[in-house]
């Protein structure tokens, strides 16, 4: 296309002229005549000639409408014959976003796992912008219990994902969980997945020959890609559950009570069981409540979500982790009376109206 500019200047990128164009012609009120884009849309002045300008035109043109921008032809009225473009608005616009609360509760977890990249920012508006046609509270809920199984892939999952998708060999110093030693290991990275609380990725280490896991978190330093791409193949199939299945125990079993509609992450890991009474020896749930029996490995982490949940749910066995979630309800309902305490101290007319 630098050809096709007039001598001298420099050619505006074939995207940005499509987004000038784009932008043109939702903005114009009737129609544009080719003469006018030639001459108002930037990227187009510069054409050598008339032909030129055809040519990137019609390119352009027909590049959008397969993009799927509804660009209509209008026939000229009255005294000019001459035909003109715009964009068809109500064809053009985005329709209403309607998501329901666990459909906005994933959307919104699938933007945690860019908190530390350099979309964040992006992501933010775009929640913000969600979460003002979502339901609260509701929102909240749909991911309590998700969230603190699902942390940040911190600096190695970038590098590692291109290296999946250039099929570049990586290289990276690894810290072995039963021993802590440190070691160099050469990996042709398969697949990334997160399971009980980390991230893992799954490939080929060329250092034993064998398919092997490593976690994420005991990546230390940076992931180094190697130079050539396509250096391997991928397999046709990799059972990313069975490599990791080890990794994923659930050796504990909890009997919550549970709010009608409430907690949907927790109710889609729990297992088949009897109703509550004297004889099936599983405690009856409070009135209003629904027994829900879910497995969990980690009682620290499995009290930290249920915790999340507040008075949606209730544990009533085993004992230590009703103990581990009623601690961590107290402490934060001591965080909360401290801060209102503060509040009323700083302000001497509360201070009276509660005397």
């Amino acid at each position: 296309m630098a050809g096709e500019n007039a001598a001298g200047g420099t050619p505006t990128r074939p995207d940005e002229r499509l987004l000038n164009l784009v932008i043109a012609l939702v903005n114009t009120s009737a129609a544009m005549t080719k003469q006018q884009i030639r001459a108002g849309v930037h990227g187009y002045d510069g054409a050598s000639s008339t032909e030129a300008f055809e040519r990137m035109f019609e390119r352009d043109k027909d590049t959008l409408r397969a993009l799927g921008v509804p660009i209509v032809t209008v026939e000229g009225t009255g005294h000019s014959d001459e035909v003109g473009y715009r964009i068809d608005n109500e064809a053009y616009a985005l329709g209403t976003v309607d998501l329901t609360p666990a459909e906005l509760g994933a959307v919104a977890l699938a933007a945690q796992l860019w908190s530390d990249k350099t979309l964040r920012t992006d992501m933010s508006r775009a929640m913000t912008k969600l979460a003002a046609a979502g339901a609260g509270d509701a929102v909240g809920d749909a991911v309590a219990g998700l969230t603190p199984r699902v942390r940040a892939a911190g600096d190695a999952y970038g590098p590692l994902l291109e290296a999946i998708s250039e099929r570049r060999v990586v290289t990276f110093r690894y810290r072995a969980a039963s021993t802590g030693e440190v070691r160099t290991r050469h990996v042709e990275p398969w697949r990334i997945a997160a399971r009980g609380g980390g991230w893992y990725v799954v490939g080929h280490d060329r250092d034993r020959a064998a398919e092997r896991v490593f976690r994420l978190s005991r990546i230390e330093g940076r992931v180094r890609l190697g130079a050539t791409p396509h250096a391997y193949e991928l397999p046709d199939r990799v059972d990313v559950d069975a490599a990791l299945g080890a990794r994923v125990r659930h050796d504990s079993t909890a009997r919550l009570a549970v709010v009608p509609e409430r907690a949907t992450a927790l109710r889609a890991r729990a297992l088949a069981t009897p109703g509550g009474d004297s004889t099936s020896g599983v405690p009856a749930p409070p009135p209003g409540r629904d027994l829900v029996t879910v497995p969990y490995g980690s009682l620290t982490a499995f009290a930290d979500e249920v915790a999340g949940y507040g008075a949606a749910v209730v544990v009533l066995e085993p004992a230590a982790l009703r103990a581990e979630v009623l601690r961590r309800l107290r402490a934060a309902a001591a965080l909360a009376a401290d801060t209102d305490g503060a509040a009323a101290a700083a302000d001497p007319d509360e201070e009276a109206r509660r005397g």
